[in-house]
């Protein structure tokens, strides 16, 4: 399967190769000449030198017997001079017109000088586009044309240069001059390139008409080879080339006389926006960018096809090793791979394809920072994606299994710690633990850090009525949060205890709870049995419907694939622990907060195996707010980053410790915190780059570094709607809320991986549930409001300022709005909040109930 994803990714490269036979030409008659060099910038004072004009003199007689400048200043006065020592070299000299008299006198005296005094010069333009430009007006311009006219020697032309819409509106311009220099640039005008040749030359029949008695000169057609589009006209380096070769050969078929601009690509032309700089025949290292003759091709598709294929490759590879694929899921997850290896290889050529300014290299480096974990998250979905529907059925969910008949029950110790939790969920927490049909366990009832009488004295009493098996153990002072008291508490755990089971403090458990799963525990290997969470309060709200679906998914999807190579992500809840193994690795950590995750992270280094199942065993409730919603996962994503910090050597190609699948797993777990971290800082820079886009026609990010965003956010939705309905059983409308209240959480996440990264030792926060805590009437998502409008306006902005029709602009325009979902989700998050307090859920159909 590998191998022909890799096939069909090279034959697509082939067979895609940009190739076209336009008629050959022998010669171009004339080209805009401009001698700097990449790293100069004549509007900022940069001057050829001498031996720039005369180097870039020869490499355009190579190809060509005149050329046209546009001023006589920055070093170009020496070109007339040198044009001259070459036999039958033409030179139309420029002299630039701006809307300063004195500098435009000092210009003109001096062209006039070199035009009378070498006799290369053929003709003398005097202003170019300066009408357009609204520097000059006809009647100052006319004075100007006839001055030159009476002081340049007799058989030197005088014109100047405008487009072809400004000569027919101004037709007087045409009396001041010996014949009409237009320009004629489809590429400006939006205009295919299909139809471009067709459409100069009609232009130029409609200005030869306006003008039956003057010779019309075609002073400036082109076109560029990279940059924006402006509305259908493209930039590319085939078309370039194509539209070139094609206009000259009509020219010549026409006897047309005419002037290509511009013979080298000009980097500092960014006043024209990215597409000024590639006008050039040749690039900005003074090489070819197409033959004149035969077929042409790109000359940098094989480097870029090599990339992408061993991107591809390597992630087919590298992906596919965790453990032996089906044909179908194989194939999938390899073409995806390829895809995502083509956009890479995009991303990563893209400098050498264009000239770099600051800004575009900031562009660029901040988007190939993100689109490596964003490739690596999309990649991972795909896998999920086409293992669940293409792959193997699951092998290792764990069955209910029952003690032999005979057996002796090993004993549990359940362990139910509790902070400042309402007495009477306690209590009922307690009467379902005594209603277990197990019969060799007992129960914790762990409460720390609770001063207040009243919320743990009725407990203590419940535990009395409920007998021996139930201790009561109250911690008054604890550090360490739920490890600090977890650990205190083995003080009074049974000796003879060889599990020790966690349920959080609001969960009721199923009688068959203990007697389906310590079986599992036979095997010496296996030091953890999680069952999934789930809630039983997920009817009581939309909001709280919203959230249980959204819980229901990682359950019922990750967990599972995780289990399928034995790295799952323990919970302190519905959690079995083998005690010998506890013990062997150090007991519960409190320098994290999320002390069961790094407690199964732990055991798996130790060599332990887990065990899963997916039946639902016991029922906790749901978070009472959207604050509170938002307050436990920020304490999950900080906890990770807690973890990476602390463990990320064991995820190292050196260290044993960990199977490849294993740090697969918990890499690609971690990096979607990361990415959630990620996609908020790509939003912020996105939204600052805007104004910089509008005001100040700064480059749009290129669609190399855009369409992996859109990518990613394809493949989440087709992930979320795909195993919802084959993993979670779920309607289109329970996928929807999941979708809307994970991503609601993308601000959260960030902050926390923020804080995980910058603050060490963050307290435990303590999530309200079970109705202890009515929602805020305060702004909660005041931030998210900000940055969701924010992007909404800006996407809008940019749609709607778009009048070229840019395709970067308008894929930038759909990357920003992606970008604005999660924190509108938000936005939404907490108006079904405030207005369904007391709106019931069907949580079977996932709709409010009437």
């Amino acid at each position: 399967a590998v191998v022909m994803a890799a096939l069909a990714h090279a034959a697509i490269w082939y067979y895609a190769r940009a190739a076209a036979t336009p008629p050959d030409i022998k010669a171009v008659q004339s080209v805009s000449f401009s001698p700097f060099r990449a790293d100069q910038d004549p509007e900022g004072g940069d001057v050829a030198s001498p031996e720039n004009v005369i180097f870039d003199l020869e490499k355009v007689a190579a190809f060509s017997n005149g050329v046209r400048t546009y001023t006589v200043a920055k070093g170009l006065d020496i070109v007339p001079v040198e044009a001259s020592l070459r036999p039958k070299f033409r030179v139309v000299l420029g002299a630039w017109l701006n809307s300063f008299e004195d500098q435009n006198k000092v210009e003109v005296d001096r062209a006039i000088e070199l035009a009378n005094n070498n006799k290369s010069v053929i003709a003398l333009t005097v202003g170019n586009e300066s009408i357009l430009r609204k520097d000059q007006t006809v009647e100052t311009l006319t004075a100007t044309l006839k001055d030159v006219r009476k002081r340049v020697k007799r058989n030197t032309l005088v014109t100047t240069a405008e487009t072809w819409d400004v000569w027919l509106a101004n037709p007087e311009l045409a009396d001041a001059v010996d014949y009409i220099s237009v320009h004629i640039l489809p590429y400006w005008e939006g205009i295919s390139a299909d139809v471009a040749v067709a459409y100069t030359f009609e232009r130029f029949d409609e200005v030869q008409a306006k003008f039956p008695d003057k010779w019309v000169v075609i002073s400036e057609f082109g076109w560029p080879s990279r940059g924006y589009n402006n509305k259908d006209a493209y930039a590319d380096p085939l078309i370039q080339a194509k539209v070139i070769r094609d206009f000259i050969a009509e020219a010549n078929k026409r006897e047309i006389e005419y002037n290509i601009v511009e013979a080298f690509d000009q980097p500092w032309k960014s006043v024209e926006g990215l597409v000024g700089a590639y006008w050039g025949i040749l690039d900005a290292e003074r090489m070819p960018k197409f033959s004149l003759e035969g077929l042409i091709q790109p000359r940098d598709t094989l480097p870029k096809a090599t990339a992408a294929l061993i991107f591809g490759a390597f992630m087919s590879l590298l992906g596919l090793l965790r453990r032996g694929p089906t044909f179908g899921h194989a194939l999938a997850y390899s073409a995806a791979a390829n895809a995502l290896g083509a956009g890479l290889a995009s991303a990563a050529w893209w400098p050498f394809e264009t000239y770099l300014t600051v800004g575009t290299a900031i562009m660029w480096g901040t988007g190939a920072l993100a689109i490596v974990p964003l490739t690596i998250i999309t990649l991972s979905k795909v896998h999920e994606i086409a293992e669940v529907i293409l792959g193997h059925r699951p092998i290792r969910l764990l069955k209910p299994k029952p003690l032999p008949e005979g057996a002796k029950a090993p004993m549990v110790s359940i362990q139910i710690p509790a902070y400042k939790e309402r007495p009477e969920m306690l209590i009922e927490t307690l009467n379902a633990v005594a209603a277990l049909d197990y019969p060799n366990f007992e129960a914790l009832m762990i409460i720390n850090n609770t001063p207040d009488e009243a919320l743990w004295r009725p407990v203590e009493a419940h535990c009395l009525t409920l007998g021996p098996r139930f201790k009561f153990v109250n911690i008054p002072s604890v550090k360490g949060a739920k490890a600090g008291a977890l650990n205190e508490a083995m003080a009074v755990v049974d000796p003879s205890a060889e599990i020790l089971a966690l349920i959080d403090a609001d969960y009721v458990v199923k009688p068959n709870w203990l007697s389906d799963l310590v079986g599992a525990f036979e095997d010496p290997k296996v030091a953890l049995v999680q069952a999934p969470q789930d809630h039983r309060d997920g009817g009581e709200s939309v909001m709280k419907g919203m959230m249980n679906w959204e819980y229901a998914g990682f359950f019922d999807i990750g967990m599972i694939q995780r289990n399928e190579d034995n790295a799952i992500v323990a919970h302190g809840t519905m959690l079995m622990v083998r005690r010998s193994a506890f013990e062997q690795v150090g007991g519960w950590h409190s320098d994290t907060i999320v002390e069961d995750t790094e407690l199964g992270l732990r055991l798996f280094e130790a060599g332990y195996s887990a065990q899963y199942t997916n039946k639902r065993y016991g029922f906790g409730l749901l978070p009472d707010t959207f604050e509170a919603y938002r307050t436990q996962r920020h304490r999950w994503a900080y906890g990770s980053v807690q973890i990476i910090r602390k463990h990320w050597r064991h995820l190292l190609p050196s260290n044993p410790a960990l199977t490849h699948a294993q740090k697969m797993q918990y890499a690609t777990g971690w990096f979607q915190w990361l990415s959630d971290a990620l996609g908020v800082l790509v939003a912020l820079l996105n939204l600052a780059w805007v104004p910089l886009v509008l005001g100040f026609d700064m480059m749009a990010p290129t669609v190399a570094m855009t369409v992996p965003i859109l990518t990613a956010f394809t493949v989440n939705v087709a992930h979320c709607v795909l195993l919802y309905k084959v993993r979670v059983k779920a309607g289109i409308i329970p996928t929807l809320s999941a979708a809307l209240a994970a991503m609601s959480l993308q601000l959260t996440v960030a902050r926390a991986v923020y804080d995980g990264v910058v603050r060490d030792g963050l307290p435990f926060l303590r999530t309200d549930k079970g109705g202890a805590k009515r929602s805020s009437s305060g702004m909660v998502v005041g931030k998210e409001a900000l940055l969701g409008i924010g992007l909404t306006i800006a996407a809008s902005t940019l749609i709607l300022t778009n009048t070229a029709e840019v395709l970067e602009i308008k894929v930038f325009a759909a990357t920003v709005a992606v970008q604005a979902l999660p924190f509108l989700a938000a936005i939404v998050m907490r108006l079904i909040e405030l207005g369904g307090r007391s709106a019931k859920y069907d949580a079977q159909n996932g709709a409010p109930q009437t």
